[in-house]
């Protein structure tokens, strides 16, 4: 139709710099979505290399006034007790509350 307000508007052109801007949007996007798709994990570097699969040796059961890092200075006296911490919790869930009761049984890594 001559003269509707949509045959006058000119098309939409992108400068240099707003080509660059849409580009550098989109893969901040991708970024996000894939980090929240992954985990959050997923890109952290670790220090200590990839652990690779735990063996379970065994089972205690947490006796009174113990804590997680004597239960892991005991399962592994020659490894670092914060390594053997983390493995821990992660064996036995504990995750966002590594707090251990007496009489909980809990599952230890292997040396």
């Amino acid at each position: 139709m001559p003269g509707s307000p949509r045959s006058d508007r000119p098309p939409i052109r992108l400068t240099r710099r707003g080509r660059a801007v849409l580009v550098a949007f989109a893969a901040t996007v991708t970024l996000i979505l894939l980090w929240l798709t992954v985990g959050p994990g997923a890109f952290a570097g670790s220090r200590e290399g990839p652990a690779g699969p735990t063996r379970h040796a065994g089972t205690v059961v947490v006796e009174p006034g113990e804590t997680l890092w004597e239960i892991a200075s005991s399962a592994d006296p020659g490894g670092d007790p914060r390594v053997v911490v983390q493995r821990i919790i992660d064996l036995n869930g504990l995750g966002g509350d590594p707090t251990v009761h007496p009489g909980q049984e809990l599952r230890v890594p292997a040396s």
